[in-house]
Parts: C-alpha cells; structure tokens; sequence
C-alpha cells in the first residue's frame, strides 16, 4: 500500500510555482519585493530542486523496495525521457514566440539570448539537444534532467554504503565551488544558468532525506538545535538584504557578491539559506491539518501536483506580463492585475489537469470492472 501523500509537497511547491511566475514577470513590484528571494539569500529555485529530489528519492526508494534497483531505475529514465523531451519543445515554442515578437518589440532576441538561433543554427540547435544552449529562462529543466539522470546511481550508492553516499555529491559540489567547474556552453552569448555540478547538491541531498523520509518514517529526528541555528540563518540573510538595500543605518560588513548570493554556482550562502527554510517549514506546518483541505489551499495543491505543465505555462505567461508591465510601467493596479490573472490561469489549468487525471482513472476503474 502506497503512504499518504504528503500535502505540505504539493502545497509548497504550489506557493513556489507561484512566486517563480511573479518573479519571472520583468517589472514587476510584486514579483520584486513580495516573493521571500527579496529578504533573503535564497529564492523559489532553490526550494524547488530540493523539494523534487526528497520526492523522487522516496518515489525511487519505494519503487526498488517493491520491484527492485532495475525496474525503478527504468521508471525513472521514462519520467526523464519525458522531460527532456517537455524542455525541447519549450525550447523550440519559447524562440519561436520571442522571434515573433521581434517584429514589434525589436531587440527583444537579443535581450533574451536567442539571435544565435540564426545566426549559428547548427551550432544553436546541438546546443538545445545537449542542453548547452540556454537563452534567458531556459536554464531550470535542464538541471532536472541531469540530476533525474543521477538519481539510479546514487540510490544505488546509498543501498551499498548507506549515508556515506552524501560524499559524493558533496564532494562534486564544493569541488564546483573551489575551482568554478562548469559545464561548456555551447554559444558565447548565452552560459549556463544553474550550474548542475553545484545544484545537484540540493537535489540528491532532497533525495537523501526522502528516502529516509520513506524508509525511517522521517527524514530526520526532531532538533532544537538545528531549530535555532535555522532561525538565526533565515534572520541573518534579512538583516543582510535590508542592509544591502541601504535601509540600515550602516552597511553590512559583507558585501553583496557572488560568493554570498551567486546562483549560477549556487554560492553555500544559498544552500544554507535554503535548507534553513525548508526545516523551519518542516517543524512549523503539520503534515496534514483541517485548513489543507479548504477549497482555495486545494487549488494551490493542485498547482504544486501538475508543477512540470504549470512551470512550462508559467514561462510564457511570465513574458507575456513582463510586456505589458513594460507598457505601464510603475502601475500597481496593472502589475497586481496581470499578476493576479497569471496566476489565476495557472491555478485553472491545475485544476484542469486534476479533472483529466480523476476522469482517466475512473475510466480505468469502469474498464476493469467490467
């Protein structure tokens, strides 16, 4: 029998998906000033890796306790077939919609990194296939498909040396972080966006606890201590950004620099500050409690169980906000509208998704009863 879900994934992952659209929106106040990447050293990225490794590790760890190592490594390189080919074709549509918009909004292909499509399309399309070529916002899924590609191998490593198969991961992660270990990007005018020797980190180390998570009943045993040191993290990166944005009566003594808030390498800050959110959210929210059940908490789950297809739609949605801020720029009401309708859009397809899902599954039901 399968464990209960747990609402607190979708839930969160719904609030992120959310906040990842308002800040993808160029220009706007709110997806500036009311996401928590504003008061702090980490943002909604962070939080989504970490979030998708603990839930495929115990999707993976379940799945090789049940049929074996082999069958749930190959279950897992169909979701990440699946994926691969979901980033391709935004791949290809994000372009094909920014080279239309060219015409009336010039500068717009070369704003966003997408003019080698056209002038190095060889060069560009090996690029896409190998997820080495990544304009403006196309950077996220590729981070997943390579991490869900390492997924079999260290779920195997964790079976075969328990704990200690963190070495490796964190290994490779301070390595990334000592010698600036990159993978090439194929075209000059574009790098890659989320470093995935540095982001892995946070996805197998999600892995890692999910797995526990399944296995041991809880990812890890209840800690005052990691409470408090938490605390201090989370409050330390709002002291830092409010002195950073120069509303202290001195400036802080660290400076804001790449070491400290870099995300291409994911700078440690980041990872700190990340899991600091991530286990004070675990100690303060219930695994399930009367108010997830509420009609509009539902529809933000929903967001969170159909996050991939919200994510995708959510990039174009984004751009398209970003334009019309771009129009009236400064306009509260216009930015809380297009906000609001963006994410009302995003919650509606979730829900769409859910019905198709819940009518799918009653078909099947009718179909092997009779």
């Amino acid at each position: 029998m399968a464990p209960a879900r747990d609402m607190r994934l979708d839930l969160m992952r719904g609030w992120l998906q959310l906040q990842i659209f308002a800040s993808h929106a160029t220009g706007s106040w709110i997806g500036g000033w009311l996401i928590h990447a504003s008061w702090g050293l980490s943002d909604s990225s962070e939080q989504f890796v970490f979030l998708s490794g603990f839930t495929l590790g115990s999707v993976f760890a379940r799945k090789a306790a049940l049929r074996g190592w082999p069958a749930a490594a190959g279950d897992l390189l169909r979701r990440t077939r699946r994926l691969y080919v979901t980033q391709l074709v935004v791949f290809v549509l994000f372009g094909a919609m920014i080279y239309a918009a060219e015409h009336w909004l010039p500068g717009e292909v070369d704003r966003l990194g997408w003019r080698s499509l056209t002038e190095q399309p060889g060069r560009a399309l090996l690029g896409a296939l190998t997820m080495l070529y990544q304009p403006q916002d196309m950077g996220i899924l590729p981070v997943f498909v390579w991490c869900m590609l390492v997924l079999p191998l260290f779920a195997w490593a964790e079976a075969r040396w328990g704990d200690w198969a963190l070495a490796g991961p964190v290994g490779l992660y301070l390595l990334t972080e000592l010698t600036g270990l990159t993978p090439p990007s194929m075209v000059a005018e574009t790098g890659i966006g989320f470093d995935p020797f540095a982001w892995q980190i946070l996805f197998l180390v999600g892995a890692w606890l999910g797995r526990r998570a399944l296995l041991l009943g809880r990812a890890l045993p209840p800690a005052r201590w990691a409470t408090w040191l938490a605390v201090a993290i989370v409050l330390a990166g709002v002291v830092l950004r409010v002195g950073w944005y120069g509303w202290l009566p001195r400036s802080p003594w660290i400076a804001e620099t790449g070491s400290w808030v870099g995300k291409e390498t994911l700078a440690l800050p980041r990872v700190l500050h990340g899991l600091a959110l991530a286990w004070l959210v675990a100690v303060a929210c219930p695994r399930d409690a009367a108010w997830m059940h509420r009609r509009v908490v539902a529809w933000l789950a929903a967001v969170g169980r159909h996050s991939l297809y919200v994510f995708c739609l959510g990039l174009f949605l984004s751009w398209a906000a970003g334009v019309v801020l771009r129009v009236w720029p400064h306009d509260v009401a216009v930015d809380a509208g297009v906000i609001g309708l963006g994410c009302l859009i995003l919650a509606l397809q979730a829900r769409w998704l859910d019905w198709r899902r819940q009518r799918s599954l009653s078909r099947s039901r009718i179909e092997a009863g009779a």
